[in-house]
């Protein structure tokens, strides 16, 4: 078993804290996990992506030219990055940001996600992130919504701790969207 996932967005939008996330939820299911996070020098605003790898057995580069899966948060980064997902792969949208032009690719398959309305709706923005890590688990079954949930406790800070019911059910949103 092999799934690897390009995650981007812009800054603030929680990129690189969903891929480190993802990562930890991996590991503490005792699989192999590559990690690679990448980012514009602007704090909020500039570009932030990372790539992510899990395997059963080694992994070898965190580098992937062409992605199975993409979780793709901002229209820059579609424009960007939309071409390079592997032909049968998977692309998550964030369709709240995002303009997916009908048709423009049938070689994978394309899931339009609202994923800044939910966030809102749940009560904070800033949990697109953790809407994404939802739409991803259940779509790829990469990790378990529990390893995610576990992941947050592992992952985030003592003084953040608080905030862990609300991001598990933003996962868990994303999870079910069925739209």
């Amino acid at each position: 078993m092999r799934h690897d996932v390009f995650i981007a967005g812009f800054g603030g939008q929680g990129v690189l804290l969903a891929g480190n996330i993802l990562g930890q939820a991996a590991i503490i299911e005792g699989k192999n996990v590559s990690f690679f996070p990448s980012y514009g020098v602007e704090k909020r605003g500039g570009a932030a992506m990372c790539t992510v790898v899990i395997a059963d057995d080694e992994v070898g580069s965190p580098v992937i030219g062409s992605p199975s899966v993409a979780v793709i948060l901002n229209q820059a980064s579609f424009d960007k990055f939309f071409a390079r997902v592997k032909t049968g792969g998977l692309c998550i949208v964030n369709s709240s940001l995002v303009d997916v032009p009908a048709g423009m690719r049938s070689d994978i398959t394309v899931v339009a996600i609202p994923m800044n309305d939910i966030a809102v709706d749940l009560g904070d923005p800033r949990m697109v992130n953790m809407v994404a890590l939802g739409a991803y688990a259940a779509r790829t079954g990469a990790v378990s919504l529990q390893s995610l949930e576990d992941a947050l406790k592992e992952t985030l800070p003592e003084r953040n701790h608080r905030f862990i019911p609300a991001n598990v059910k933003a996962i868990a949103a994303g999870a079910g969207y069925g739209g």
